[in-house]
């Protein structure tokens, strides 16, 4: 029982710490994203993957947004890691993509990627693709953000409030941030199937 106060606790205290400005940058900067027809490509590893699939489904259905992730299609992401190697699979895929001006990378990771610890290098090859071609980017990760919150037009450092609970803080702060995005009045443009039922 101790241990599950704990962490609702914790949870509580994250909700009151997160930056909320960034939240509306991160809408501002997609709401930009949509009026301009352009495209968002979700990335993350582990966790981060899942929720980039369950994200592009929200965004297409609910925002309207033509969406799509790296880790969707296992066979050309398993083929451009044995033939390309890991580091640049993600990258490799945004370019065949032709990622453009107008469209936006959306981060989920807890560390936001760091080439000195060799940690998701593969997102940072995307964020510096992504900078090349003047796309935007956002994100919602952790700790201190890594590379993901040094270059992001906007960025949600979920907050740190016990160093052994960042990853599922994280990651589930992800999930409630982006369907509070999603279900944003200036963003939503079809209603949800419970919320139509009557």
């Amino acid at each position: 029982m101790k241990f599950i106060e704990n962490y609702l606790s914790e949870t509580i205290n994250v909700v009151q710490k997160i930056d909320r400005s960034q939240i509306e940058g991160i809408i501002n900067n997609i709401k930009i994203v949509q009026e301009q027809n352009g495209r968002m490509f979700f990335i993350g590893v582990g966790g981060g993957a899942g929720h980039a699939s369950h994200a592009v489904n929200d965004f297409r259905k609910i925002c309207g947004i033509e969406a799509y992730a790296p880790t969707d299609n296992v066979s050309e992401l398993t083929a451009r890691i044995n033939d390309d190697g890991w580091d640049t699979a993600y990258v490799n895929w945004l370019m065949g993509s032709r990622l453009a001006e107008e469209d936006m990378i959306f981060v989920f990771s807890v560390g936001g990627g760091n080439v000195e610890k060799n940690i998701s290098v593969n997102i940072v090859s995307s964020l510096d693709y992504a900078r090349e071609v003047g796309a935007k980017i956002v994100g919602v990760v952790g700790r201190d953000g890594g590379y993901t919150a040094e270059v992001a037009h906007a960025c949600v450092v979920v907050p740190t409030v016990n160093e052994s609970n960042v990853t599922p803080h994280t990651e589930g702060f992800q999930a409630v941030i982006w369907h509070l995005i999603v279900s944003h009045p200036d963003l939503k443009k079809y209603e949800m199937k419970w919320e139509s039922e009557k």
